[in-house]
C-alpha cells in the first residue's frame, strides 16, 4: 500500500492507495481538510488521520511500501524540509520527512507538489508517452513541475520549476512575494485580486457585477466566484479571465521559446475554467515563440483533473531515483 500527504495552502490531504497489476494507480481512501490549523496541528491532523484511513481498512504500518509528501515549494527535497512556502505562512523549515518517516517507519519522499503532479501527469495522465513536458499547477499559486529528456528535473538547488516568480509586467496583482509577477496573474489568489480592481472600479462607476454586492464583500471574492459569474454571463468576469488568459500566455511563451517542450499541462484553474481562458491565449502564443518551438509544443488540461493532487502524492513513492 502507498499513503500520500497533498500539502496545499488551500486545503490539506490524505491518500492511501496501491499500485494495481496493470501499472496503475488506485486510491483506496481520501479525506481533506481545509488549510486553516497551526502549523504542528495540521500535521498531527495529517498523521492521525492516515492512521485512522489505515486502521479502518486493515493496513498495518508494515504493508505500506512507500510515502509521498508533495507540497507548494521551496522545499528540499534531499533533505526533506519544507522551506517557507509563500502559501503555507508558518511552514518555515519543517523536518517533515523525518516526520513523517518515525511516525510511519517508511521513508516519507517529499517533492514540490508541481513537480509531484509533473511526475503524476507524465506516468498516469496526459504525459504518457512524452520525453519533454511542462506541469502547470495554477492553483492557489502557480508552479512549474519539468519532465526533460524523460526524467523529472530538479535543479541545483531544488528550485527547478518556480516559474510564478517571472515578473511579466512591473504593474499588476502580486504573487510570489512579486507584484506583475506569472503567479500574481495566474493563480487563484491573484484573479481574486484582479476580480477586486474591476469590482472596485464598476462600483466607482455606479455599476453592478453579480461576484461581488459591495465594498464589504471585497475580501469574499475568489476564483470560483468570479469563474461562475463568467459563465453566466457577466461582462467584468469574463475581462478578469481574459486578462488572466493574455498573462498566461505571455508566461507559457517564455517556457516555449526557453524549455522546447513537447507539452504543455495545466491543472486546477485551468481544468474547471478552460473555456474562459483557451480562446485567448493561442494567438498571443503564436505571436510571442518561436515557430519551430511553438508547432511542437501542445497545451492540454491535466488529463487526471480533479484527482492530481491525489496521484502526485501516490506518485512519489514509485518515483525512480
Amino acid at each position: 500500500m502507498l499513503l500520500g500527504f497533498d500539502i496545499g495552502g488551500t486545503k490539506c490531504a490524505v491518500i492511501l492507495g496501491e499500485k494495481t497489476s496493470d501499472g496503475t494507480l488506485s486510491v483506496a481512501a481520501r479525506e481533506a481538510v481545509p488549510t486553516s490549523l497551526p502549523v504542528y496541528e495540521q500535521i498531527e491532523w495529517l498523521f492521525s488521520t492516515a492512521e485512522t484511513l489505515m486502521h479502518d481498512r486493515g493496513v498495518k504500518k508494515s504493508d505500506l511500501t512507500g510515502i509521498g509528501i508533495a507540497c507548494g515549494g521551496p522545499l528540499n527535497s534531499r533533505t526533506g524540509i519544507i522551506l517557507s512556502p509563500p502559501n503555507l505562512p508558518g511552514w518555515d523549515h519543517v523536518p517533515i520527512s523525518d516526520m513523517v518517516t518515525h511516525r510511519f517507519g517508511v521513508k516519507g519522499i517529499l517533492q514540490n507538489d508541481a513537480d509531484a503532479c509533473a511526475v503524476a501527469e507524465w506516468k498516469f495522465g496526459a504525459g504518457r508517452g512524452y520525453r519533454h513536458l511542462v506541469f502547470l499547477t495554477f492553483g492557489t499559486g502557480m508552479g512549474a513541475g519539468l519532465i526533460l529528456n524523460g526524467r523529472l528535473y530538479s535543479g541545483a538547488s531544488d528550485g527547478a520549476g518556480e516559474a510564478g516568480h517571472i515578473r511579466l509586467t512591473e504593474i499588476g496583482p502580486v504573487g510570489f512575494g512579486k507584484s506583475g509577477s506569472f503567479e500574481g496573474f495566474c493563480s487563484g489568489n491573484g484573479i481574486a485580486q484582479l476580480a477586486q480592481i474591476r469590482a472596485r472600479e464598476a462600483m466607482q462607476s455606479g455599476r453592478a457585477v453579480s461576484f461581488c454586492a459591495g465594498p464589504d464583500h471585497l475580501p469574499a471574492i475568489t476564483a470560483k466566484t468570479v469563474a461562475d459569474a463568467a459563465f453566466a454571463g457577466d461582462e467584468a468576469a469574463i475581462d478578469v479571465y481574459k486578462t488572466c488568459a493574455q498573462y498566461l500566455a505571455r508566461g507559457l511563451s517564455v517556457l516555449i521559446d526557453i524549455l522546447n517542450p513537447e507539452l504543455i499541462i495545466i491543472g486546477g484553474i485551468y481544468v474547471r475554467a478552460q473555456p474562459l481562458i483557451e480562446p485567448y491565449i493561442r494567438d498571443i502564443i503564436g505571436r510571442e515563440t518561436l515557430p519551430n518551438a511553438c508547432n511542437a509544443c501542445q497545451i492540454v488540461p491535466a488529463g487526471l483533473g480533479e484527482e492530481i493532487g491525489d496521484y502526485a502524492a501516490l506518485s512519489l513513492a514509485d518515483l525512480e531515483p
